[in-house]
């Protein structure tokens, strides 16, 4: 049976199979009247997005998209969906399908309203308050995938083009007012991208369980987070119409990105750049990156990956952990090393820099130099 539910914590959440039939509603819950539904190229054109068009047309909302959107959205299309969204004369934003959609719809409706270069809102100290917060639209957000969970972060991703470093904007309004998660809506994911968004959410468990900063209700949250991936994530890779096993895995995403309010690590560290440098998916590269980062932090780790393989059922503690986690990706196709992944002629030292100037080197157990960082990134080209 799929579960069903409505929560608040961190934001309203309509959760349940088809649910996106809710999408006016929750929208006037936003106080949005005219919404510009933004998403990426590749949804755009699907049965789920002119579906959910249908509905806010039948509602009295109007039909409006914006699909210029790069598998890692930068800050041209942050340009373009601007544009749009003020000759559109629009107040809000639906921002739907995975984490490109998602991070561009919540950055547009964020910098619509504001006078400053988005670079001025990087997420560095307190720049976050540089923004005119009265000036930012409301946001409701429907994930299409089970991944990224950036329909309950208050930050969005993107890529600077000319630089290739992928960059955090924040601000505390960029939390959606509004989520719908229906499982029904990553039905038609192919299989690589079930698997690929699915150890993103395993990813963001694994590295806000070991970070070392304190938050224990997010730690609670990425334990039970990893339980959910590994009983359903298998599934969902196996059969991508079950329901149940689809509708746990949005619970996941949504779990591990409300959890890594305790920290990144190694792993994001590392996928970040070469992400915005070769163009690889996101959660794939984690994947791929995942099981030498365990072994890179074991010093610090033991202890808390112990008592995660108890409650994971895993025999063999650290070591157990460390051997399903290969499994996993071994039976979800993901490649052992980057050039698995395509990257033939991988810049060491370029991914090495970025890494170290990424914000998620400071949830990392271990600290990362130049030098130990290196040697990391080598045993994974």
């Amino acid at each position: 049976m799929s579960p069903t539910a409505n929560w608040s914590y961190p934001t309203a959440v309509r959760f349940g199979a088809g649910r996106i039939s809710e999408i006016a509603d929750a929208c006037a819950a936003a106080g949005i009247r005219r919404p510009l539904l933004i998403t990426d190229r590749g949804l755009a054109e699907m049965e789920i997005t002119t579906r959910t068009l249908d509905l806010l047309e039948a509602g009295g909302l109007g039909r409006a998209i914006f699909s210029d959107v790069d598998p890692n959205p930068n800050e041209q299309n942050a340009e373009a969906g601007v544009r749009a969204f003020r000759e559109g004369g629009h107040d809000g934003v639906v921002a739907f399908g995975g984490g490109s959609g998602l991070d561009l719809g919540k950055l547009v409706a964020f910098w619509a309203g504001q006078t400053r270069p988005l670079w001025d809102f990087e997420d560095i100290g307190d720049w976050w308050t540089r923004a005119d917060a009265d000036a930012i639209a409301p946001i409701v957000a429907v994930p299409t995938t089970a991944g990224t969970g950036s329909e309950v972060g208050r930050a969005s991703v993107i890529t600077n083009s000319q630089t290739a470093e992928k960059k955090i904007i924040f601000h505390p309004k960029f939390l959606p007012s509004v989520v719908i998660c229906d499982p029904e809506l990553t039905v038609g994911m192919p299989k690589f991208i079930t698997a690929g968004t699915g150890l993103d959410a395993f990813a963001h468990c694994v590295e806000a369980f070991c970070s070392p900063h304190y938050h224990p209700m997010s730690q609670g949250m990425a334990l039970e987070g990893m339980r959910l991936v590994k009983e359903y994530l298998p599934r969902a890779y196996a059969d991508g119409s079950d329901i149940e096993a689809r509708a746990h895995m949005m619970s996941a995403a949504a779990m591990g990105a409300t959890a890594f309010q305790k920290g990144l690590g190694a792993i994001h560290a590392l996928s970040h750049p070469i992400g915005a440098i070769y163009h690889t998916h996101h959660g794939t590269t984690n994947a791929v990156c995942m099981p030498a980062v365990l072994q890179f932090n074991k010093p610090a780790i033991t202890g808390v990956i112990d008592a995660a393989a108890r409650y994971l059922d895993i025999p063999g503690g650290f070591d157990g952990f460390c051997a399903y986690v290969d499994g996993l990706n071994e039976s979800l196709g993901i490649p052992k090393t980057l050039t698995g992944l395509g990257i033939d002629d991988l810049d060491v030292a370029r991914v090495v820099e970025g890494a170290l100037a990424d914000p998620s080197t400071g949830g990392n157990p271990v600290e990362m130099t130049r030098e130990n960082t290196t040697a990391l990134l080598e045993r994974i080209a």
